[in-house]
């Protein structure tokens, strides 16, 4: 009885470079840690290189006798991996930084719109309050207090506006 035995590994990372493919769009993106660098993709696609480069050699091996089709099959299933994984690299990495900027998106030195939000304590902040509000917030006697009114009227005050890019 002749079984031919199949060559797992050349399945196996070609199967993997799909899924390392699929998994950025539909999984990867959700998650900030994932979403800003794709390195979780990028080791499942050398886990699949790996498992390649086992079944070409596998494929060619010289002691062994390999039909004809396991050697063309193991070279077209490398050469698609090899284009997904290039496919991949110019989609993440080169088209992505060519996007056109948000034309919504508040610039850098813009004034920015009134606005009122909630504080880590849940308490509502202004944008009016945080620019009239004095710098120091402490608390003392009246001409300390004076001084204090007197020298939040006279200095220009500033908000410094952080966005955490996934988290609104």
């Amino acid at each position: 009885m002749n079984i031919r035995k199949l060559n797992w590994p050349m399945w196996a990372g070609f199967l993997l470079s799909l899924i390392a493919f699929l998994s950025y769009p539909f999984v990867f993106v959700w998650f900030p840690v994932t979403r800003d660098f794709p390195w979780a993709n990028l080791v499942l696609f050398g886990i699949a290189a790996a498992l390649l480069l086992l079944g070409i050699r596998r494929a060619f091996a010289a002691n062994r006798t390999h039909r004809r089709r396991s050697k063309i099959a193991g070279a077209i299933l490398a050469a698609l991996s090899v284009a997904i994984f290039g496919f991949f690299i110019l989609v993440t990495f080169i088209i992505a930084r060519h996007l056109p900027a948000s034309h919504g998106a508040p610039q850098v030195g813009q004034k920015a719109p009134a606005f009122t939000l909630s504080d880590i304590n849940g308490k509502p902040v202004s944008l009016s309050e945080l620019l009239s509000a004095p710098i120091n917030g402490e608390t003392g006697s009246a001409g300390a207090l004076a001084h204090n009114a007197q020298e939040a009227r006279s200095t220009p005050k500033s908000v410094l506006l952080v966005f955490y890019r996934g988290y609104w």
